[in-house]
């Protein structure tokens, strides 16, 4: 099988590693499935698509929104080396899944309106519907019209970017799935995300302004019996969908 491309972008080891792992675990990979790329670190190198059977792109604590000034040069750098492998995608309609900054950095591209103003939501689950286009789509077909999901995030797509179909939402955030074409999607919430991983990533982004760091405890209480199995599905479905030889 031709390996998934995963590209991170979180610099806390401990958050990472867990994401990585969470990917393979849901996604039902090997590690030698699967071409993992810490932009934060190393940048995106020159990307070959006929090597992958899909991309799969993570979340992480930046924001795509944030003007440069606020920016890392880290940030700074690997955005930049991320349009022409999205020109690359949008061409072939490649497979591709974008979580969290992902459906963020997807609609910035497309020059749709990514900000803080309105849909921002705190960790935790949120009830996800899905749309009635979303009932035909391969990889979302077979899962339940509304569903429990992990989110957590500061800024939001405002609107729907042009070219893009709505395949989820929620009462507190719009937009929180949208494919492009055919074979390009982009979640708000993290497919990838247990409570488990929920728990760690609290503890490691406690200070960066996602929640009252002294809510915490109270926070995780409130999600600790949350059922939280279909978005682990999509990314099942996603690589079953798009592995090839």
């Amino acid at each position: 099988m031709k390996p998934f491309l995963l590209l991170q972008l979180r610099e806390a080891d401990t958050a990472s590693d867990d994401e990585f792992e969470a990917f393979l675990r849901y996604g039902e990979l090997n590690k030698s499935q699967v071409h993992r790329v810490r932009m934060e670190k190393k940048g995106v190198p020159d990307i070959n698509l006929n090597d992958y059977s899909g991309i799969i792109e993570g979340g992480g604590p930046y924001n795509v929104s944030d003007a440069e000034v606020k920016k890392s040069a880290k940030q700074i750098k690997f955005e930049k080396e991320l349009l022409p492998l999205y020109d690359k995608i949008f061409e072939a309609d490649f497979p591709f899944l974008g979580a969290c900054y992902g459906i963020g950095s997807l609609a910035m591209y497309k020059n749709g309106e990514v900000s803080r103003v309105n849909f921002s939501e705190p960790p935790g689950a949120v009830k996800i519907e899905l749309s009635e286009v979303a009932k035909n789509d391969p990889i979302l077909k077979n899962l339940p019209q509304y569903f429990d999901a992990f989110v957590g995030h500061k800024e939001s797509c405002q609107v729907l970017p042009a070219g893009a179909t709505l395949l989820a939402s929620s009462s507190t955030c719009l937009i929180q799935m949208i494919r492009f074409k055919k074979n390009i999607y982009a979640t708000q919430f993290h497919p990838e995300l247990d409570f488990k991983g929920l728990e760690l990533r609290v503890g490691v982004y406690m200070y960066e302004g996602y929640f009252n760091p002294e809510e915490a405890s109270e926070l995780l209480e409130r999600n600790k019996d949350k059922k939280v199995f279909a978005p682990q599905l999509i990314l099942k479905y996603f690589v079953v969908r798009y592995r090839r030889n």
